[in-house]
């Protein structure tokens, strides 16, 4: 494994992927993060419908008190003709007031930073919050917008015809396949 900037997340095999472990990895950071930043009681956000997942499990082992947001950024993407909306997927739900608040963002793969620009846009929209510390499962190789994750549970390469999914929500795995 290669040492990355958010701790030991390295670089696997996609037969090595372990969704709790992965889990254990990205707790592990956040709390680390939480602890250097100074956040008390910070608020959840899931990007549904992986990260919601990714979150829920993340909120129980965080202790987080304040119950879990959830994100719905199909309307706030930009590249609408190419991945389509997803109709399936609730509305956004925020129980907690936004302005002000240290929120964790969870996502469960940050590839193209389409899904986590549209994320933040909504969010703003909401209120403005103090800080927004971004956590993902999943960090690939090929990035369109200049966003990166403060703590990720594993980076992988992947080539450009191949996708990662998380799917779920139980049990949870990880699924990489041709497009």
């Amino acid at each position: 494994m290669s040492e990355s900037p958010q701790g030991t997340a390295g670089t696997l095999t996609v037969q090595e992927l372990d969704v709790e472990s992965l889990l254990t990895r990205l707790e592990a950071g956040l709390r680390q993060e939480i602890a250097q930043r100074g956040i008390d009681h910070p608020a959840m956000i899931g990007i549904r419908t992986g990260g919601a997942w990714i979150a829920e499990r993340l909120a129980a082992r965080l202790g987080i008190k304040e119950p879990l947001g959830l994100l719905n950024i199909s309307f706030y993407r930009d590249d609408f003709s190419q991945v389509g909306i997803q109709p399936r997927v609730g509305p956004s739900t925020l129980p907690f007031r936004v302005e002000g608040r240290d929120i964790l963002l969870i996502d469960d793969v940050l590839h193209t930073g389409r899904t986590i620009r549209a994320a933040l846009n909504e969010i703003f929209d909401y209120g403005r919050p103090a800080q927004v510390v971004l956590g993902v499962l999943i960090e690939r190789n090929g990035r369109q917008i200049p966003i990166q994750a403060d703590r990720i549970g594993l980076r992988i390469a992947l080539t450009p015809n191949q996708r990662i999914k998380l799917t779920g929500p139980r049990p949870l795995c990880l699924v990489v396949h041709e497009v």
